[in-house]
């Protein structure tokens, strides 16, 4: 009989794993599932590069079918969990229910974007998490300037071209450095809008950015960043947010129609429904070989999985650990299944990297550190050894060639997968759905 391997999630952790479980597991000892509820693995380190439109956003997802071969992709959520009868709910987009038996389970359900209770927040901000999130963004900065370029109101034109990030760790900085990479650029094209000019402000509420990398590195980009013009705030949080303002703890009022939040991550909500346990932060507490703890046959990794560090502490909520936990949960669940042995998860992250756009980047393999175009260029590197697929490999160093001497595309394609309704027409029917002149 074949056991039956459920994995809830397919971002790096959970498509990691189901490569390895392909390449340990016997053909037909076992039978693969992954829930998920898009049908492609998202590349989230150059979610600020599609964005800034450097890179095509289909390049930057890699499709599930391409990197898995026996594993059952089930688009949907898991909505529910029964740990004595072994089965989890698996939730459709069309909204139908189907229990899922397991004897092994895997959670690999991934974060969201942590939200404070700051009012006005969640109606006027947007986060940078997802594809759509980048895309979004990208659009809407190019609306800004559209609309700033039309204006004769100068109140108006300042919400307009005011952009205000909050939160400096990697996806804050990174996000606000490519695109404001790509708005000056683009604002090339918008002659007034240039001539009243752009500003870019930072909020963070520590007295540094960038705290997981070494304070010289962190020190670097600030001055990179102060040195374009960009506006950091340091010991500063967010107040309120409004359609047209965000006050700040200052006491100031900053004109803006366009507040990114990307001040931390916090575990998926979905796990609430689970019976699992969780810790104060709700993630799933683990132990050193990556299985929930006082719990037979569930396991947890990335983000949604409080895992002990071997350097002491938890594991940080980083693609790199992952990526690395994926296979390790792979090889003990094999091994409950009676193939291999079981071993823990000891990965000691070395290397780092923080790109900050106009070909610089800061960095730190090991003891070493790097900063400016080499950092900049052993990111590159690195984030092109990890992408999966040679496809997508081979169209991202595409898009990265073609961008060096062409001006990057201004075009806004936000109505681009929201067609107009088909709309009663007074006009008499031809007879034919050809428009095409004879």
């Amino acid at each position: 009989m074949a056991w039956n391997v459920v994995i809830a999630g397919g971002g790096f952790g959970g498509a990691m794993a189901a490569r390895e479980l392909e390449r340990i597991l016997p053909r037909q000892s076992a039978r693969l599932v992954l829930v998920n509820d898009v049908n492609f693995l998202l590349y989230t380190p150059f979610l600020p590069e599609a964005a800034a439109g450097t890179l095509e956003p289909r390049h930057v997802v890699t499709p599930l079918r391409e990197i898995l071969n026996r594993t059952y992709l089930r688009l949907g959520s898991i909505a529910g969990h029964d740990p004595v009868a072994k089965t989890v709910e698996l939730r459709t987009r069309e909204g139908e229910s189907e229990q899922l038996p397991y004897d092994q389970l895997l959670l690999a359900l991934g974060s969201v974007s942590r939200v404070l209770p700051v009012p006005g927040l969640s109606e006027h901000a947007i986060g940078f998490k997802s594809l759509a999130d980048a895309i979004w963004l990208r659009n809407h900065v190019i609306e800004t300037l559209e609309a700033a370029n039309a204006t004769d109101d100068p109140a108006r034109r300042e919400e307009l071209l005011t952009y205000v990030f909050v939160g400096g760790g990697y996806a804050g900085l990174e996000a606000l450095a490519e695109l404001q990479d790509f708005a000056a650029d683009a604002i090339e094209s918008y002659p007034r809008a240039r001539l009243h000019g752009m500003r870019w402000v930072l909020v963070e509420a520590s007295d540094r950015v960038l705290p997981e990398i070494d304070a010289e590195l962190a020190d670097y980009a600030l001055r990179e960043l102060r040195g374009r013009g960009i506006d950091v705030r340091l010991g500063t949080t967010l107040e309120e947010v409004r359609a047209d303002s965000a006050r700040i703890a200052t006491g100031e009022t900053l004109p803006t129609r366009t507040v990114v939040w990307t001040a931390g991550v916090a575990p998926h909500p979905s796990l609430r429904q689970l019976s699992v346990p969780l810790d104060e932060r709700g993630r799933v507490p683990v132990d050193e070989r990556l299985r929930v703890k006082d719990m037979d046959a569930v396991w947890a990794i990335g983000d949604c999985a409080a895992a002990p560090d071997a350097r002491g502490g938890l594991c940080p909520p980083t693609a790199q650990h992952a990526v690395r936990q994926g296979p390790v949960a792979a090889r003990n669940i094999a091994a409950e299944l009676g193939i291999g042995s079981s071993r823990p998860f000891d990965y000691r992250g070395s290397a780092a990297f923080v790109n900050l756009g106009r070909y610089k980047a800061v960095g730190k393999v090991g003891s070493r550190t790097f900063r400016g175009f080499p950092a900049w260029w052993m990111a590159r590197t690195y984030h092109m050894s990890q992408i999966p697929g040679v496809a997508r490999k081979a169209r991202a160093v595409i898009d990265w060639t073609a961008s060096l001497p062409f001006r990057r595309d201004i075009s806004e394609v936000g109505s681009i997968g929201h067609p107009e309704p088909l709309r009663s027409s007074s006009v008499p029917a031809s007879g034919t759905n050809d428009d095409r002149a004879s």
